[in-house]
């Protein structure tokens, strides 16, 4: 209920704010942008822009950027002009009060057999149509990428929203991205500058929801590797660059309410909510208590009767509380603000807070089989999932001239308590099944970036640094476990099972330090413009991991064990039911779960990119990288071991680009590549999952995979906003790392393991269209309509003896497709996407125990966004997964080629679930703040 008053609190005082700031906005407008070489792409640095008959202007910064303030409300010409170019005048530029118009130019390199300086003039619209053709063909490699113009014609909140649009990308569970139907672990993420950790501690992957979209300036996706790029990826690099100094001093807030159809307003049972769960915070008292023995060692050989006092201070968690579902929340609260200082420079900030709560409940089916197929066990579960989400964002930047130096920090707060009632029955002693299991996570995230973007000297060469770090922290608190079981089918009561009755307590820290630079010389080669870059890097990164593992057991007189036993959850551990005579904690913590790990990466790189003639233009290197990584641990005999890795890569890379003509290019690119495991798949720490009941231990022998990525792509951009590209991809992988179940393990409890594949290729084709359908009329509602589709197709195949099947994680196809209608007269957006991932090995089996898959699903969004009140406030209406299908895990039991999922019965069903579809409804607020000051 506290929850609840706090939300509505500041729902009204942010209301009151807006309510009372809405009469303070600016009646002067701005025109910004930003100014690029035609042919290259690069920034221009110390540009010249002025105002057609006035006598001021702006020199572009380190960026290229340009920003012309307190403009009254008009129509503006520009002039653009620059040492060795051909000077540009821009008309019809229009300001409208309170606004910033933003006007990208591009700019043409001075024929040297001109006799006399050529003026182009061009209207607004035709250069910001020319200059989105030279953003979309000037990449280097083979790439997909959104800008913070287009976003801003979207009804998308969080970037994993945004990526949906960007081709070959796909979303899993609303955060995780799969480019070219690859497992996120073959993806690398990189954030303004630097290399990303993994936002889940168990897994390489990031989670990108919780990076609000309106503080996107730009995302790319490189698909083909270059030298001054990560050599740690097969999929994709998803480089998100964060705004630092705004065009206009804001204040914005949303706030948003959802409902789910199976969720929101029904009962939601779990154990007690703390404080600060709402908040994502522990409150501390599900910890184990101060004073508890601090070890194993110190634990395990005391009596009974002083394990019974220590048991009796560990809180008494189990009992169960039922409450209504409140709809999901959403708010956010942004601010940013440009000063012009008195020296010509420029200072800027954007700051950000963001809260998210969801309480969403689902149900599910669980089964696995004895070898002959008939059904091990069988269980119905209720999961309540609840999960809120805190972060805050912090970007500063100064700029002056040629020099830029901006410190960006982000905090993510993460709490989640997957709360689930299950019931049915095993053939493991023939029982029917009570169990009961909360699983309770806390997670945080602190990346801080200083860097700088400097140019040295007249001759364009630039340096750019970055230091960074991170801090990742996972926390289990109390992740707790009650199993009754009676013999099947009968009337007597449910008793306790002690071996499955259990209390983990763990806690996980990873630091990770950054520095890296590099510089880029513009050299003549062959008579052309070229450029040479040259820079370094070093990563290091250190984890501290530590678990303890207690089940309850009954230590007093045997006469009185059958009455305790069958005490209700609620009841059987009440601290009357603690001592010598009743229940005490044992503990079984194995010497392997805790470890330490370290890495370190220094990497270094050349990259050289030439042009050969007008249509001509390659760009080569090689990256090289020495990794080295441990981890030091004990095993079940106490001897400490240490898994120990190094390895020198030699990583080269070409692209190559044939430009046929002003609309279209043809692309080839070539490189090697690598993909490293992560700390968790090497660590010996056997983590049991009482829901799926599988054990996980990682591997200390993995090797690192290597892969070779060949790539051709066609590309035409018809007109602005338009494309059709159609590629042709090759990967061949050394040692893909892949979890299996180990063939030892048995229905009781699967084993699961990391290993690597001999070797694995996988061979695609990816089409994608962005098309407007002002060509079926000269309607004004169909040049405001545009259709988008990218599909891709992949036949993958791990090689081996005996051998036939796809890579893990590896989708046969992925398809993605919409409609989106935006009319610039009336602010009205609709938007319609749909997307389909194609079934996909989610773990490997062995002779006789077939691979599980995940089933392709059909997922149908729909968005509609008005803005009103003078365009300063937005109502988004956002409808998601419309279909609900769901979610399947199954052995195929037809041996299809295809191995698609036929349904219950002829297949065999290992777990299946829904979550519902969600609508949620948002009001979101942008107050100008007023002039920027000088």
């Amino acid at each position: 209920m506290k929850h609840n008053i706090i939300v509505k609190i500041l729902s009204i005082s942010l209301l009151l704010i807006l309510g009372t700031l809405a009469g303070f906005s600016q009646q002067t407008g701005r025109i910004s942008g930003r100014v690029t070489d035609s042919k290259s792409g690069e920034t221009l640095i110390g540009l010249t822009v002025k105002i057609t008959g006035a006598t001021f202007g702006a020199s572009t910064d380190i960026e290229g950027r340009y920003s012309l303030g307190n403009l009254n409300p008009g129509k503006y010409s520009l002039g653009f002009s620059y040492i060795g170019y051909q000077a540009k005048n821009i008309t019809d530029i229009e300001v409208l009060a309170g606004k910033t118009t933003t006007l990208d130019v591009i700019m043409e390199e001075a024929s040297s057999l001109a006799l006399e300086e050529v003026v182009i003039t061009a209207t607004v619209r035709q250069e910001s149509i020319s200059a989105l053709y030279a953003q979309q063909k000037n990449s280097i490699s083979i790439s997909s990428g959104i800008t913070s113009e287009l976003i801003r014609r979207t009804p998308d909140r969080s970037t994993s929203e945004v990526l949906k649009r960007v081709s070959g990308a796909s979303i899993q569970e609303n955060k995780f991205v799969i480019i070219r139907g690859l497992a996120d672990r073959y993806n690398s993420s990189i954030l303004n500058n630097a290399v990303l950790p993994s936002s889940e501690p168990d897994r390489k992957a990031f989670s990108f929801d919780i990076i609000p979209a309106n503080l996107i300036d730009r995302i790319v996706v490189n698909k083909t590797a270059s030298a001054d790029l990560p050599g740690d990826f097969a999929g994709g690099v998803i480089q998100v660059i964060t705004r630092d100094v705004p065009e206009e001093n804001f204040l914005n807030a949303s706030v948003s309410f959802g409902y789910n159809n199976q969720s929101t307003f029904k009962d939601f049972t779990s154990n007690a909510r703390n404080k600060y769960d709402f908040l994502g915070f522990d409150d501390g008292s599900r910890k184990l208590p101060a004073g508890f023995p601090g070890s194993f060692q110190a634990y395990n050989p005391l009596s009974n009767a002083d394990k019974a006092k220590y048991s009796a201070q560990v809180k008494n968690s189990y009992p169960e509380v039922s409450q209504m579902a409140i709809p999901t929340q959403n708010h956010q609260l942004t601010w940013g603000r440009r000063k012009e200082l008195k020296n010509g420079a420029s200072f800027g900030n954007v700051v950000s807070l963001s809260y998210r709560n969801s309480q969403s409940i689902a149900f599910a089916e669980r089964k696995d089989y004895e070898f002959s197929g008939t059904p091990f066990y069988e269980y119905s579960e209720d999961i309540s999932k609840y999960s809120s989400n805190l972060g805050a964002l912090a970007n500063f930047a100064y700029i002056k001239g040629g020099n830029k130096i901006a410190f960006k920090n982000m905090y993510n707060r993460t709490f989640e308590d997957n709360y689930t009632a299950r019931i049915g029955f095993t053939t493991d002693n023939i029982q029917d099944v009570r169990l009961n299991n909360s699983d309770l996570t806390t997670k945080s995230l602190l990346n801080s970036q200083l860097e700088g973007d400097h140019q040295l000297g007249k001759k364009q060469v630039k340096l750019t640094w970055n230091l960074n770090y991170a801090r990742v922290e996972r926390d289990q608190p109390d992740q707790r476990s009650v199993d009754y079981r009676r013999s099947l089918g009968s009337q007597e009561p449910f008793r306790l099972i002690d071996r499955n009755t259990r209390r983990l307590f763990s806690d996980l820290e990873e630091d990770t330090y950054g520095v890296q630079a590099a510089v880029s010389i513009p050299v003549k080669f062959f008579e052309q413009q070229s450029t040479f870059k040259i820079g370094a890097l070093k990563q290091f990164k250190q984890r501290i991991f530590n678990a303890r593992i207690f089940n309850y057991i009954f230590v007093g007189p045997s006469v009185f064990e059958r009455s305790y036993t069958s005490l209700p959850k609620d009841e059987i551990f009440a601290p009357v039911n603690i001592n010598e005579n009743g229940f005490v904690l044992s503990e079984f913590t194995n010497n392997t779960d805790s470890y330490d790990a370290n890495s370190d990466l220094n990497a270094g790189f050349l990259l050289m990119d030439n042009k050969f003639g007008e249509r001509f233009r390659i760009s080569y290197g090689a990256r090289l990288e020495q990794f080295a990584q441990t981890l030091n641990a004990i095993d079940f005999s106490g001897q400490a071991i240490a898994a120990k890795q190094s390895n020198f890569d030699v990583l080269p890379s070409a692209n190559l680009t044939y430009t046929l003509n002003a609309k279209s290019n043809i692309r080839l690119s070539g490189s090697q590549t690598v993909s490293r495991p992560e700390f968790r798949e090497l660590a010996l720490f056997n983590y049991y999952d009482f829901i799926s009941q599988t054990s996980v231990t990682g591997n200390p022998n993995l090797k690192r995979a290597k892969i070779f990525n060949g790539d051709i792509r066609y590309e035409l951009y018809p007109s602005a906003g338009e494309t059709f590209t159609v590629s042709a991809f090759y990967k061949n992988f050394d040692d893909p790392i892949e979890q299996r179940v180990n063939s030892n393990s048995t229905p009781v409890v699967r084993g699961i393991n990391y290993l690597n594949a001999d070797q694995a290729t996988s061979l695609g084709i990816e089409l994608d269209v962005r098309k407007k359908l002002s060509f079926l009329g000269d309607k004004v509602w169909l040049d405001n309509l545009t259709i988008f589709a990218n599909a891709s197709y992949i036949d993958s195949k791990v090689q081996g003896v005996g051998i036939d099947r796809p890579l893990q994680g590896q989708s046969p196809y992925l398809i993605n497709g919409g409609l989106q209608y935006f009319s610039p007269k009336t602010e009205l957006t609709f938007t319609s996407v749909y997307n389909r991932i194609g079934q996909r090995i989610f773990l490997v089996g062995y002779q006789g125990y077939p691979d599980i898959y995940e089933n392709a699903r059909d997922v149908l969004d729909f968005q509609v966004s008005k803005r009103v009140l003078k365009s300063q406030a937005e109502i988004k209406l956002n409808v998601g997964d419309i279909l609900n299908q769901s979610t399947v895990f199954y052995q195929n039991n037809t041996g299809d080629s295809k191995m698609a999922y036929d349904g219950a019965g002829i297949d065999r069903l290992i777990n299946s679930y829904k979550l519902g579809s969600n609508v949620s409804l948002s009001f979101s607020y942008n107050l100008g703040l007023g002039k920027n000051k000088k």
